[in-house]
C-alpha cells in the first residue's frame, strides 16, 4: 500500500522556524494534491496550505507570508517551511496526498500519522 511519514516537528520558541517533511512510499504512480493540515487539541482539523502536481500552491489566511509548501515530485515529498511561528500555530500536523496506484486508477487520499509542533519559549 502507501505510507506518507511526516519528519520535522518539535520544539520551537514563539518567533523560530521550523521544517516539516513528508515522504510517500508504497506502491506510487502519481500523486495528484499534496498538502498539510492541521489539528489542535479540542479543534478540527484544518488546511494548512496545499500544492498542486504543477506546483500551484495556496494557503490558509493564518499561513499566508508565514508559511511555505513545496514538493519534489520525484521524491513524492511535500515539505512545509514555517517562519514567524506563533503560539496559535501548536498543533498536530498531518500531510495529505491524493495518490494514484497504478495509470487509469482513480485516486486514494492517504494521511501521514502526524507530528507534533510546539511553539512555547
Amino acid at each position: 500500500q502507501v505510507q506518507l511519514v511526516e519528519f520535522g516537528g518539535g520544539l520551537v520558541q514563539p518567533g523560530g522556524s521550523l521544517s516539516l517533511s513528508c515522504v510517500g512510499s508504497g506502491r506510487i504512480f502519481s500523486i495528484y494534491h499534496m498538502g498539510w493540515y492541521r489539528q489542535a487539541p479540542g479543534k478540527e482539523r484544518e488546511l494548512v496550505a496545499g500544492i498542486t502536481n504543477g506546483g500551484t500552491a495556496n494557503y490558509a489566511d493564518f499561513a499566508k507570508g508565514r508559511f511555505t509548501i513545496s514538493r519534489d515530485n520525484t521524491k513524492n515529498a511535500v515539505y512545509l517551511q514555517m517562519n514567524s511561528l506563533k503560539p496559535d500555530d501548536a498543533a498536530v500536523y498531518y500531510c495529505n496526498a491524493e495518490v494514484v496506484q497504478s495509470p487509469g486508477w482513480a485516486y486514494v487520499e492517504v494521511w501521514g500519522q502526524g507530528t507534533p509542533v510546539t511553539v512555547s519559549s
